[in-house]
């Protein structure tokens, strides 16, 4: 029994140690050929795994797949609230809603047509797809808005966008998952129930724990774990994934509000010295990388070659509609209401373009294959081919796109 224990931890160990080691190569590759680091993790990860070199095999149902890809979505939505300024929502809040919550809808309703056409699927599990990659990567976006000078105005909506819909994604998905799986009968006053009692109970979580932390690690004679605030915020990145949980509400929701709470404590009058906001900061993204690196990796060596095989056209075609006629729909309907943000047509187009898919997808796309639902294989592929050619074609162009929109701090300044 301990042998078998011994054999068990020494194989995980192995594991982690092959991703870190091929993804510190891949780092190193993604900055010298200036292409977003996923893509390569993905790529590196099919080379790894069963399907080509076969170095590591990490099945898609094993307790550590399934603890990667939980944690690294928590700690991930965590970081994106935490970089997320309020002053910034006021001027645009109204776009961020309509793009969080109306935008997630339209985008999955016309992936669902064109998936249930392509793909030959039944219409819920269509939609079950669609909601999986509805939703875009701040796990993606941040670092590519890192790495060029875009409009403030422009980068935070996206960015706040970004985390906002991952939780409304992952709602919609677990909504239809749970009809899927017979634990939930269909109806659309039940769905609606459902998600506002979701992301809600998932807000209040998340804003209690947030606060709670916040307060704790503030200046404020309450703040007796100034000096540990690290520690603090990776307790309520959890803690508010699991007490949401306990309440039936959305985890998700609950580990991005604490996160947000956690950034703009200020609202609340506590005062956060500057150097635990950075600590915190910097610890968060380093958490995230580690497991950004584990996620993509991990979800390279699950791609099902014949599956992937069988539907790669079918997929491709998916996925171009998604990027070209979903999207740019969905930011039309959310932009041109919100009369108070004064968009222009060259942010508008270059909104369209900045829909990369990521993080939360891969991991929602593993819970679906760990759940064996039907089609779950076709779900995968999909979602796989989705992420790659967004990463691919348009985090790579990011830069490119926004300078020929005129839309860089270089180019206003030019002006």
């Amino acid at each position: 029994m301990e042998a078998n224990v011994m054999n068990i931890v020494q194989r995980e160990l192995y594991m982690l140690t092959m991703v870190f080691l091929s993804g510190l190569l891949a780092m190193k590759l993604a900055e010298r050929i200036k292409i977003p680091d996923v893509a390569l993790f993905m790529i590196v990860g099919i080379l790894i795994g069963p399907s080509v070199f076969h170095l590591i095999t990490v099945p898609n149902d094993s307790v550590a797949y399934q603890f990667i890809i939980v944690l690294g979505s928590i700690l991930i939505l965590f970081e994106g609230g935490i970089a997320i300024h309020f002053s910034v929502l006021k001027k645009v809040w109204i776009t961020i809603s309509l793009l969080s919550i109306l935008g997630v809808i339209i985008t999955a309703t016309v992936t669902a047509v064109t998936a249930f056409y392509f793909l030959k699927i039944p219409i819920m599990y269509a939609l079950l797809l669609a909601s999986v990659i509805a939703s875009t990567d701040p796990a993606t976006l941040m670092p590519v808005f890192k790495q060029i000078t875009i409009q403030e105005k422009v980068r935070r909506t996206v960015e706040s966008e970004s985390a906002f819909n991952d939780a409304t994604g992952s709602i919609l998905t677990f909504t239809l998952l749970s009809v899927l799986m017979g634990e939930t009968k269909l109806s659309v006053s039940a769905s609606i129930w459902s998600f506002i009692r979701e992301a809600g109970g998932g807000i209040l979580a998340g804003a209690v724990i947030g606060f709670i932390a916040s307060l704790l690690t503030s200046e404020h004679r309450w703040g007796i774990f100034r000096k540990y605030s690290t520690v603090v915020s990776l307790l309520a990145a959890i803690s508010s994934y699991l007490a949401a949980g306990f309440i039936h509400a959305s985890g998700f929701m609950a580990t991005f509000t604490a996160g947000l709470i956690i950034g703009n404590s200020k609202i609340f009058r506590l005062h956060i010295a500057e150097e635990t906001h950075s600590t915190v900061f910097e610890f968060s993204g380093t958490l995230t990388l580690i497991m950004r690196t584990l996620i993509f990796m991990l979800l390279g060596t699950q791609v099902d070659f014949r599956t992937l095989g069988q539907y790669w056209v079918q997929g491709i075609l998916v996925v171009l509609v998604f990027m070209l006629i979903a999207r740019p729909l969905a930011v039309l309907v959310c932009t041109l209401p919100d009369r108070k943000a004064k968009w222009k047509w060259n942010e508008i187009v270059f909104m369209f373009w900045v829909r990369e898919t990521g993080v939360i997808p891969a991991a929602l796309s593993g819970m679906i294959m760990a759940a064996k639902v039907d089609y779950a294989n076709q779900i995968a592929a999909v979602t796989f081919i989705a992420i790659l050619v967004t990463i691919l074609i348009q985090a790579s162009t990011t830069g490119y796109v926004a300078k020929k929109l005129g839309i860089t701090l270089d180019s206003v300044k030019g002006v």
